[in-house]
């Protein structure tokens, strides 16, 4: 059994000691956000607790992660900046489909669309982003903005409000040394990040990695326990990759 392989596999890694990812991202450090300056934000949501962010990419589907499927319904939270109060510009719409990678495995393929039950009301504080161009490759040391409600540190309790900080995209050949089989160089990129000036945390994969203007990535991993070390480069699902697989399932769902 592939899965159970995968868990033992990381239990024995915890025993020795070893490199631990954690597949929840949130924001440490960095600054609150403008209000709704980042109108594709979703907060996806389970028994009215945030647990995952994600993308609108069109009025009917939000972009997110694959390991933030929950056995659970999840509604999607839309046009929210502080998710703790009842903001007149949110919006919340139960997910009607999950769709998953076929090929999720864990942590590899880390990529999932929300088909909502009823279409978003696009507006000033609602918006979907374009996503990235098929071949567009993003160079090392481009400085990147990561966004969320997650966690503000290791062990610190999630932000109400939206939170964003700055990471610059970092070699691959660098993030395969240090994370070896937990990076796949095809699928992922991954960032460098200053201690002080924080990012990604626990609490809130799925969210995205803005490169000019532009998500190039999803979050997905992190060191567990310690995401604001700066020694392990933050783990991002890359988007150009899956272009043909997320405009297959948004076709198919127009049928």
């Amino acid at each position: 059994n592939h899965k159970s392989d995968f868990l033992v596999f990381f239990v024995l890694f915890f025993s020795i000691n070893t490199i631990i990812p954690n597949i929840t991202s949130g924001i440490v450090g960095g600054k609150v956000s403008k209000p709704h300056s980042r109108p594709y934000m979703a907060s996806l949501q389970i028994q009215g607790q945030h647990t995952c962010g994600g993308i609108l990419i069109r009025e009917d589907f939000v972009l997110t992660v694959a390991h933030c499927k929950s056995p659970l319904p999840m509604t999607v939270v839309l046009g929210a900046h502080n998710i703790s109060k009842t903001e007149k510009s949110q919006q919340w719409i139960q997910v009607a489909d999950y769709y998953p990678h076929p090929q999720y495995d864990e942590h590899d393929y880390d990529i999932m669309l929300l088909k909502l039950k009823n279409n978003a009301t696009l507006n000033k504080y609602v918006k979907a982003i374009g996503l990235p161009k098929k071949n567009g490759k993003i160079p090392a040391n481009v400085k990147c903005v990561v966004a969320g409600w997650g966690r503000i540190g290791a062990k610190k309790p999630p932000s109400d409000v939206l939170k964003e900080a700055t990471e610059k995209i970092q070699f691959s050949h660098e993030c395969k040394n240090i994370w070896q089989k937990y990076f796949n160089t095809e699928h992922m990129i991954c960032t460098k990040f200053d201690k002080k000036k924080g990012g990604i945390c626990q609490g809130d994969s799925g969210g995205p990695l803005i490169c000019n203007s532009k998500p190039q990535g999803l979050t997905a991993l992190t060191l567990q326990d310690d995401c604001n070390n700066p020694k392990y480069p933050h783990i991002f699902t890359k988007l150009h990759f899956f272009l043909p697989w997320i405009k297959k399932i948004m076709q198919r769902s127009n049928c």
